[in-house]
């Protein structure tokens, strides 16, 4: 089985591994850490979708956007939310059962959609979907 070594800007060092179901097993010390989880847009585009005229309505990739813009004044300062994000901000959550990035203190940074092949050519065009806890560390799992 293939593995790995990456070090990071601190010395850490991480490990990359194949699995037997054709994802990657990555061990090392995750002790700092940053990691997010993705939104879901469904509930809030949906109402929004009730609320206005077909021929006025936002793409959901749009709606996305505009959920989360604020206003600002002239000298780029704060000023209020979007409209839209006003009415419907609320309505948009964080899926806690899906981890989409993993970032450890010095790196490396890793993202859903990223492209391992940064680490090793042999994984070279296996995509990062998401990620799963594992008492080593991470098992990135590849779209498929």
């Amino acid at each position: 089985m293939k593995k790995v070594n990456y070090e990071n800007r601190y010395g850490d060092m991480f490990k990359f591994s194949l699995t037997e179901d054709k994802n990657i097993l990555w061990e090392g010390v995750f002790k700092w850490c940053r990691f997010s989880f993705p939104n879901v847009y469904d509930k809030a585009y949906e109402t929004y979708c009730a609320d206005v005229d077909t021929d006025e309505r936002l793409t959901i990739g749009e709606f996305k956007k505009a959920v989360h813009e604020s206003i600002h004044d002239e000298d780029g300062k704060y000023v209020s939310m979007s409209e839209i994000s006003i009415k419907y901000a609320s309505l948009v959550f964080s899926n806690k059962d899906v981890i989409n990035m993993v970032d450890p203190s010095g790196g490396p940074y890793i993202h859903a959609g990223h492209d391992m092949g940064t680490f090793d050519k042999s994984f070279d065009g296996m995509i990062v979907e998401e990620f799963k806890p594992v008492p080593e560390g991470y098992k990135i799992i590849i779209k498929k």
